[in-house]
This record gives structure tokens, sequence and C-alpha cells, in this order.
């Protein structure tokens, strides 16, 4: 599972489901990415459908990677593009005590992202692949993480990936 590189938008920016643009570092990220994945063969790619998901599998030679919509990060919902620090009221206060239960108003619950990344890995365990690719989101790896029992879901948020970084999961 490799995450995708910086964004280029302001650090506690709610970007979920936004499509961001890249930071200016992105070729170097990238590059640094590509070598961790140099001499490994894929039987098959997955990406998420997010520009900054999908630039990165291009990037690295899999201009052809499935996009599958279940690898999207967390839906930010009313708060896509806004600071973390500004979202006010009781709702806000909950979800920085409990993020890992609180709906975004109009978005998802870490349960729901948790749920639609187990329904792509049950597919995926289906499927005949012995190696496979997938370029994602933060929140996409810390599920798949828990998934693979890399970590135990109470203490994913210790375990983000850093962009363009890789985590090997056996599923």
């Amino acid at each position: 599972m490799i995450r995708h590189t910086s964004v280029g938008v302001p650090q506690g920016t709610c970007y979920g489901w936004t499509d961001v643009p890249l930071a200016e570092t992105f070729e170097q990220e990238a590059a640094a990415t590509r070598e961790k994945l140099s001499g490994i063969k894929f039987d098959k790619v997955f990406t998420s459908p997010l520009s900054r998901a999908r630039k990165l599998a291009d990037f690295c030679g899999y201009p052809d990677a499935q996009p599958d919509d279940r690898l999207k990060e967390m839906n930010m919902g009313d708060w896509e593009m806004k600071y973390f620090a500004d979202p006010r009221g009781e709702l806000a206060q909950m979800w920085h005590n409990n993020f890992a239960k609180v709906q975004m108003p109009g978005g998802e619950s870490f349960p729901q992202l948790y749920e639609r990344v187990a329904n792509f890995f049950d597919d995926l365990r289906r499927q005949p692949y012995d190696r496979v690719a997938v370029f994602a989101h933060g929140g996409v790896l810390i599920c798949g993480g828990i998934l693979c029992h890399l970590f135990a879901p109470n203490d994913f948020f210790t375990h983000l990936m850093p962009p363009g970084g890789v985590q090997v999961c056996q599923i």
C-alpha cells in the first residue's frame, strides 16, 4: 500500500474527497517512492480515483492502475477544504475528542471508511493475485494496517504513513 505524496494545501486543511493539487516537491517525493518499489513485480495495481494517488501511480510506472472508489480518503463532508481549527461547536469538539467514531457532517465516520476499505480487501482476497500495489491515502492505509493486523485499532493515528510512504501488508 502506497500513500500519495504531499499536497499543495495549507497544513491542517480537511481535503478528504477534494481533488487537491500536489506540492511542488512531487517529483522528488515520487522518485523516492518509485525507488522503494523498484524491482517489485505486481500482478495488479489499484489506485484511488483521486488525482493525488493516480499521479503517483502513473509516475511510478503504472498508468493503467485500476481506479476503485473504495480507496478514496475519508469523506470530510461539510468540512472539506476547511481548516480543522475552524469548525466550531459541539460536534467539532466531539470529533476532536473521539475522531474514530463521530461522523463528519455530510461526510463519513472512521467506521464507514473502514467498512469501505474492508470491502475492497474482501474482494481482493477472492482474486488470484499474489502481489498487489494499492495507491491511496493515509486513512485508507490506516484501515489496511488494521485489517492486516500491523497495529491495533486503538493506536492507529501513531501509524499514519508519511506522504509517499510504503506499507507492506499481507491479506
